[in-house]
């Protein structure tokens, strides 16, 4: 059971209502349950939620990459919420079953695509140590160019955060959801 209880949409006060209506303003159908959590402190949720929305629609990043990324965030913070809502949309951005499954029981995938192959040594490095070496940067930067490094450390960053904001309050998985990763 989550440690902070959905506010109701009625009881929320004017600050933390406008930051719930920009959301939903957006290309978002509902509020997401870390936006949910942040509305305790709007000042917070709001520039918190709209860099979200960036890296989720905006970002150059192509989707299947971005949401292999934010598997591997997942996976290496065992964030069950994170991984439940972000592994349909792995599946519908083309990335193979196979590979979302290694992932979770935390055996390395086979690619046969560089490209998702990069991406995983990329968050796997920064997941792990917080950075990245001179060479794993450097064929980085050749793919993703400077932007599109950016964006994909940030993205892991991000999602890193939100993995801490649903494993500190204890996140509600959906109705009828049992977590999908082992400890």
């Amino acid at each position: 059971m989550s440690r902070l209880p959905t506010i109701a949409p009625e009881a929320l006060d004017p600050a933390q209502r406008r930051v719930y209506d920009t959301v939903l303003s957006g290309p978002r159908k509902s509020v997401p349950a870390p936006v949910r959590i942040w509305l305790r402190s709007p000042g917070l949720a709001d520039p918190a939620q709209r860099l979200g929305a960036f890296l989720r629609f905006e970002s150059e990043l192509p989707a299947k990459l971005r949401e292999l990324a934010i598997l591997l965030t997942a996976r290496a913070t065992t964030a069950q919420y994170e991984w439940s809502m972000h592994r349909p949309l792995a599946e519908k951005a083309g990335l193979a079953p196979a590979i979302i499954e290694a992932i979770a029981a935390r055996t390395p995938p086979r690619f046969e695509d560089a490209d998702e192959a990069l991406t995983y040594e990329l968050a796997t490095a920064l997941t792990r140590t917080f950075t990245l070496d001179e060479t794993l940067y450097a064929r980085g930067l050749t793919r993703f160019g400077e932007r599109g490094l950016v964006e994909f450390v940030v993205l892991v960053g991000y999602y890193t955060m939100v993995a801490m904001t649903l494993n500190a309050f204890q996140a509600d998985l959906p109705e009828g959801t049992r977590p999908p990763l082992s400890p």
